[in-house]
């Protein structure tokens, strides 16, 4: 029997989303794992993955349109299921308040294809077409599957989409593919892509049964031409950027922030971290330490590591902080979970994974979601220190600054330079006293000028 596929909920509390795009279309059969569509959302696009094999028969929501989270998007049914009448089918399954059908063949609904799609290997890419030619001769239709992320590196690269190949599922272009196009485009040669991923020192593609992986899009303001004198342009505002103004703007109307400052003297921490680098197979940076540190005091007092819901004050088992990473596209912070038990050479590790991944636009939802405090750190920038706004629904944030040498009195009243670093922590007083902060804080500074107790 027929059934209705419902827009999903890809991020956690989103009531609408758009789809982007359909990468499968009206009478084209799937298997499981296939990738549907994509889906942009307030922060990200994703693909949507079918969770079994089927048809699709009807397209209920075109490309670019706005559907509410739930709302039915498309009309499937299982693999070799004959339907005759869809729009009957239709008529008994519509709902009150259901979507508007888009009649067949208008422009808002995805052109009739073969039903079934040949076996990857039966596919041979012919040279400067547009399309792609099965072993026994059949054409297939002129339709190009790109994700969102691989057609606008392509255009900002000058280069062609359909001159592209695609190693993605189904033959689908994706970044590394654009990558390569760029590389052989300035070696002055053309490079066709390798289905290999490793050959491109990207990050593989995520296992068909994980997550959707989050491919972030936003303009990137650094990569703007420049300005003439006088002149002035506008940007649009982005989904992303739409979302950080009303999060953050949410933040600091309802959550009322207080701040604590501290400063520690990190010598020892700067010696510890330059031995462990020696041997350590992932180079360990400071705000590891701080990381680590920051979990630590969260053991330490357990009163912080909790966040504010509209009915109480909810404890957290696990510590599990979130790492602020800007990227040419915004700000995103992945959070690392269970903290407390990561050796530091993990926490490097996974750290400097999320950084590469929110750089390629490769997180996942669930990697976004989730801890009771974040740390941001602007140290590389030379910044002294700042004051960050909490993230909600979390319940604090630490601002991190660059370590500099100052003059620091002794305790036998001299003068010595010592390398100190100062920090910022932003915290919400509804579940949070004032106290609670401060002990937390003197918690923070001590395992920084101790740094031997985070390797424990």
């Amino acid at each position: 029997m027929p059934e209705l596929l419902r827009l999903p909920e890809v991020a956690a509390g989103a009531t609408t989303a758009t789809l982007c795009d359909w990468l499968v279309r009206e009478n084209q059969q799937y298997a499981a794992s296939d990738v549907l569509a994509t889906i942009e959302t307030d922060k990200a696009v994703v693909d949507f993955t079918a969770d079994s094999g089927g048809v699709l028969l009807r397209v209920l929501v075109p490309a670019g349109t706005e559907a509410q989270v739930g709302a039915p998007i498309a009309l499937i049914a299982r693999a070799g299921e004959t339907v005759e009448d869809v729009d009957a089918v239709l008529a008994a399954l519509t709902v009150k308040g259901g979507p508007v059908v888009a009649p067949p063949g208008s422009p808002a609904t995805v052109p009739d294809r073969p039903n079934a799609s040949p076996p990857p290997e039966t596919l041979e890419p012919s040279a400067g077409t547009e399309r792609s030619v099965v072993a026994s001769g059949q054409e297939q239709d002129d339709r190009i599957f790109t994700s969102p992320l691989a057609r606008r590196l392509a255009h900002d690269a000058g280069i062609a989409i359909e001159s592209i190949t695609g190693t993605g599922p189904n033959g689908r272009i994706v970044r590394r593919d654009v990558e390569m196009a760029i590389a052989g485009q300035r070696g002055g040669g053309s490079q066709k892509p390798s289905a290999t991923p490793q050959s491109t020192g990207q990050v593989a593609p995520p296992d068909p049964m994980s997550p959707p992986a989050v491919i972030l899009e936003t303009p990137d303001w650094n990569a703007a031409e420049s300005l003439d004198a006088g002149e002035i342009a506008d940007v649009p505002h982005s989904r992303v950027r739409r979302a950080i103004a009303l999060r953050l703007t949410e933040s600091k109307q309802t959550i009322p922030h207080f701040y604590l400052r501290g400063s520690a003297q990190v010598d020892e921490l700067l010696e510890l971290r330059a031995r462990l680098n020696e041997t350590s197979p992932a180079k360990i940076s400071i705000n590891d330490f701080v990381i680590k540190a920051a979990a630590c005091a969260h053991q330490a007092v357990p009163a912080m590591n909790v966040i504010w819901t509209a009915d109480c004050v909810r404890k957290m088992a696990t510590v599990d902080l979130g790492t602020a990473v800007a990227t040419t596209i915004g700000l995103v912070t992945p959070v690392l979970h269970s903290v407390e038990r990561m050796p530091i050479s993990v926490v490097a590790a996974t750290t400097r994974d999320f950084v590469e991944r929110a750089r390629q636009g490769r997180l996942y939802q669930h990697e976004l979601e989730g801890g009771s405090s974040t740390v941001t750190n602007l140290g590389m920038y030379g910044t002294e220190e700042f004051a960050a706004i909490i993230n909600p629904p979390q319940s604090s944030i630490l601002a991190v600054g660059a370590v500099r040498m100052e003059p620091v009195v002794t305790k036998k009243g001299k003068v010595r330079p010592r390398a100190l670093i100062r920090v910022t922590v932003s915290v919400d007083h509804r579940p949070i006293d004032g106290a609670t902060a401060a002990q937390w804080m003197c918690a923070f500074l001590e395992a920084l000028e101790q740094p031997i107790r985070l390797l424990v």
